[in-house]
């Protein structure tokens, strides 16, 4: 069973308000993350929110997903990892595999998610690539919890796909270099 991990808890201090609640095809940028994770085979579904939280759960507190509070956001991405596998663990003793997913990402499909959960046969880490790179959203098999329960500061999970280089399987995903990190950004993914 695959879980997924949607890190929300940043405080969009480049765009100057809460990205996850700018809308985009009539629903917030963390509504859509969610019901495209919803349409996918993956369980359970966990939201990590942070910076924000009072403005952001009540758009979401409908939805059937399990959202959980990072009280340690400031220090960056990584807190929200680790609270996300603690979490994703607690659920099911079933879990084999977890997928760590950004709200930022507007054009993640479906379809997509399910095919980094299907392709986990050929590799420990399925990553999408994109832009010369890769990156989220990515797969971890649960051999890797333990390490993603380490990481510190701001740092995301690149650090290892870098370490482990050997063990990463790429999927093309090209749509993945649009995020939403600007005013710019936004107003591109609206035209």
């Amino acid at each position: 069973m695959t879980g997924l991990v949607i890190l929300a808890a940043g405080a969009s201090t480049r765009l100057g308000k809460p990205k996850q609640n700018l809308i985009y095809q009539n629903n917030t940028l963390l509504q859509r993350a969610i019901e495209t994770c919803l349409a996918s085979i993956c369980r359970p579904i966990i939201v990590i929110l942070g910076a924000n939280a009072e403005v952001i759960r009540p758009t979401i507190e409908t939805l059937p997903v399990h959202i959980f509070y990072n009280n340690g956001w400031q220090e960056g991405m990584a807190s929200s990892i680790r609270l996300g596998i603690a979490e994703l663990q607690k659920f099911e003793s079933a879990i084999t595999s977890a997928i760590l997913m950004l709200c930022d990402q507007p054009l993640i499909s479906t379809s997509l998610l399910n095919e980094l959960v299907h392709a986990k046969e050929k590799k420990g880490i399925i990553a999408s690539a994109y832009n010369d790179t890769i990156g989220a959203p990515v797969l971890f098999d649960a051999k890797y919890f333990d390490e993603l329960s380490l990481l510190t500061g701001a740092e995301g999970a690149k650090k290892l796909l870098a370490k482990y280089p050997g063990n990463v399987h790429a999927i093309a995903f090209p749509l993945g270099g649009v995020d939403i990190d600007t005013v710019e950004d936004y107003m591109e993914l609206s035209k």
